[in-house]
Order: structure tokens, then C-alpha cells, then sequence
């Protein structure tokens, strides 16, 4: 590894529950707006469910051509959008690339759970009429690699082109990889981040069966509310957020804006269960301290954590554990935010969206809030910025996703000098 290779952020995308630009996200975001409400695109009378943290307006014609929308599951057309947007705000002129640049330049871009409405489509198909009837297009519009394909085919880079999938986890696992590769001269540039499509009934119904969603219906949009007594689980959301890491030298080249520097990463497995966090946070601590071990700065410096934070019973406290266990009084010093509370849970897109948050909190010196709080939970007493964004001074953020398996990933974001 050449430890003298820095990398930056340089270009950001989102297309999420609460807008379908970086900077529609970020304002909603930052004034407390719950992107929640009731399911409208399929019956939900038979589910326990009937709430999700949707996209509003997204037309896919809007992003790329027909032919190709048609093509793409609606997964991968949240990962193309966010892409775009991110390769615009970069700067980047893809079509006057050398070959040479064309393959310094990547694409790591993943998905928790993929294609999953074809999957159903095609699955009623094959009941209904027989596999000669299946779409010649089901494999390539189910599997999570394919994502990254058409946006290194669309945007012509031919560098390190692969996808990582760990669950919810999955975005800061391909942002953790992008940052290692050009850490150690792999690449200059790299496409990152992650998009998941997961509502509809199999994706709602199977994460009733597992007892993990939220069944407020009576209140969707209060239902994602981290860290309040009376949390009964997250809130599905969907969308896909993108970022350009780039390394320290090519942005400076290029005369690029740079929005921050990531300066270290974590990872660790719980070893535990396959759905549930080890109860005592052993696996976000082992992940949160690895990236702070390597980060050259000490645990007081840190302004900031986007928490995993999901509003689940356990998920909350083992993580919250975690944090007091790590930075002992300083922990209580700083703000803490789950953004889950106003975009739901984006599962293998969350790390992606809630990375654009923690740097957008290092350029603006605000934290987002967790909205929905009212009832405290003597198990969650930090300060997780409740109900209304804060200005303060933020030079360093990290920045926590966390993934069924026992997946654990933490990533350090520093204000650029």
C-alpha cells in the first residue's frame, strides 16, 4: 500500500425517499421531513405492513433511454441515477478519456438484495405460463453485479468493475473497497456506492415473517422512530446513492471541488446470529475501533456518527453499547443521528445515503436530526439530536452500516485541508 496516497470525495448522487437530487435530499433531510407514507403501487391488504419509505416521481425516462429502462430492474435505475448525478457533480468528461484514464477509473456498486421485482414478476410468470414465457432478460435484470455493468458500460470505464453484497452493509462494503484500491494504486477514480428496489410484497412480506418491520400503520409516517421506548421496528426504503472517490492528486489535477477525505475504514463480523447483533455491540465495536486505530486521530476528535441506527429493539441498544464503550465520556459530547428515522431503511443503499449525509454534515456544520422521538429509552441516553438539525462545527464524521450475517462496517470522513 503506498500510505501516501490519499483519496477524496469529489461527486455525489442520490435518489432517495425524501428526493430525487443530492441537494433535494439533503435539504428535506436537514428540516426533519419524514419520507414515509402508504404503499401505493400494489394491494397491501393481506401484509402486516402497509407502509414504506418510497421514491415519489422517479421516471426512469427521466435518468436513461426507454429501451434500456425496460431492461433494467428498478434497483439498477436507482443505482444509473445516482451514478449519473455523481459523475456530473465531479466533473468528470467521460468522453474525452485517454483509454489510459478509461481504465484507472471503476465502478464498485452493489445491492443488499438485487433484482428483486423481477424475481417476483418472472416467478408469477413461470407459475402462470411456463419458463418458456420468462423474460430472456431475468438473469441479467436479477443479478447485483449488473448495476455496476451498465454504468461502466454507459460511462465507458473499463478499471475494477465488481459488486459487493453483504446485506445492509453493502454500500459501505464497496465504498471500503473503491477507497482501498486507490490506497493502494489500483485506480484514480472509482464509481461507489449501493441502490436497493425492495418494496413489494415478497420483499414486505419476508421481512414481516422475520418480526423486523415496523406495523405502525396507524402512523407511517412517525413508524421509523430510533432510539424512542416505543420503536417496533424499521421502515423499508428504497433508492440508491453514489459517490466519486477519487485519489488526492487526480482531484487536484482535474480542479475538481473536493467535499471531504475519507481517511480510514473499519470491518468485523458478529460472529453471532444470522439476523440479530450480538447484544453487547461486540462486532460495531470491533469495526468502529479498527477504523479509528488507523485513522491517525484520537476518538475525541470525532464530531459526528450516522448511526446504523434502524428503530429496532436491539439493533438501537447494541449499537448505542457500542459508542459508549469506545469513546466513554466523549460520547455523551458528541451528536449522534440516525437519518433512518426520515428515509427508512435503504438496506444495501443505506451506507451510500447516510455517507452523503455525514460528509454533507462536514461541508454545511449541521446534523441532521432523528426525528419521531417522544418517549426516552433509558438504555439509549446519548445525544442523538433529537427532532431538529443542530449547527455545529464538524470536521470529522463516521459513519455506521451494519448487515444481517453479522456484518459490521464503519468509515471515517474529515474535512478536506
Amino acid at each position: 500500500m503506498n500510505l501516501n496516497r490519499r483519496v477524496v470525495v469529489t461527486g455525489l448522487g442520490a435518489v432517495t425517499p425524501l428526493g430525487l437530487s443530492v441537494d433535494e435530499f439533503w435539504k428535506n433531510l436537514v428540516s426533519g421531513v419524514s419520507g414515509t407514507s402508504a404503499i401505493t403501487g400494489f394491494d397491501t391488504s393481506k401484509l402486516e405492513t402497509k407502509f414504506a419509505a418510497q421514491l415519489k416521481g422517479f421516471e426512469p425516462g427521466n435518468f436513461m433511454d426507454k429501451k434500456t429502462a425496460r431492461r433494467m430492474d428498478p434497483y439498477a435505475q436507482y443505482a444509473f441515477a445516482a451514478a449519473a448525478e455523481a459523475i456530473r457533480d465531479s466533473g468528470i468528461n467521460y468522453s474525452e478519456m485517454t483509454e489510459s484514464e478509461r481504465g484507472r477509473t471503476g465502478v464498485i456498486f452493489g445491492s443488499g438484495i438485487g433484482g428483486i421485482q423481477t424475481f417476483y414478476q418472472q416467478s408469477v410468470v413461470n407459475y402462470s405460463h411456463g419458463p418458456s414465457r420468462v423474460s430472456p432478460f431475468f438473469i441479467p435484470m436479477l443479478i447485483p453485479d449488473i448495476a455496476a455493468g451498465y454504468i461502466s458500460i454507459h460511462f465507458g470505464f473499463r478499471g475494477p468493475n465488481y459488486c459487493v453484497v453483504s446485506a445492509c452493509a453493502t454500500a459501505n462494503n464497496n465504498m471500503i473497497d473503491a477507497f482501498l484500491l486507490i490506497k493502494n494504486g489500483l485506480a484514480d477514480v472509482i464509481v461507489t456506492g449501493g441502490s436497493e428496489a425492495p418494496i413489494n410484497e415478497l420483499g414486505i412480506g419476508g421481512f414481516n415473517s422475520a418480526k423486523a418491520l415496523s406495523t405502525r400503520n396507524d402512523s407511517p409516517e412517525t413508524a421509523s422512530r430510533p432510539f424512542d421506548l416505543t420503536r417496533d421496528g424499521f421502515v423499508m426504503g428504497e433508492g440508491g446513492g453514489a459517490l466519486i472517490l477519487e485519489e488526492l492528486g487526480h482531484a487536484l489535477n482535474r480542479g475538481t471541488k473536493i467535499y471531504a477525505e475519507i481517511i480510514s475504514a473499519g470491518l468485523s463480523a458478529d460472529a453471532y446470529h444470522i439476523t440479530a447483533p450480538h447484544p453487547d455491540g461486540t462486532g460495531a465495536l470491533l469495526a468502529m475501533n479498527m477504523a479509528l486505530d488507523n485513522s491517525g486521530i484520537s476518538r475525541e476528535n470525532v464530531d459526528y456518527i450516522n448511526m446504523h441506527g434502524t428503530s429496532t429493539p436491539l439493533g438501537d441498544i447494541s449499537e448505542t453499547k457500542a459508542i459508549k464503550k469506545i469513546f466513554g465520556e466523549h460520547a455523551y459530547r458528541m451528536n449522534i443521528s440516525s437519518t433512518k428515522s426520515m428515509t427508512g431503511h435503504l438496506l444495501g443503499a443505506a451506507g451510500a445515503v447516510e455517507a452523503i449525509a455525514s460528509i454533507l454534515a462536514i461541508r454545511d456544520n449541521v446534523i441532521p436530526p432523528t426525528i419521531n422521538f417522544a418517549n426516552p429509552d433509558p438504555e439509549c441516553d446519548l445525544n442523538y439530536t433529537f427532532n431538529k438539525a443542530v449547527k455545529t462545527e464538524v470536521n470529522i464524521s463516521l459513519s455506521n452500516a451494519f448487515g444481517f450475517g453479522g456484518h459490521n462496517t464503519s468509515v471515517i470522513f474529515k474535512r478536506y485541508s
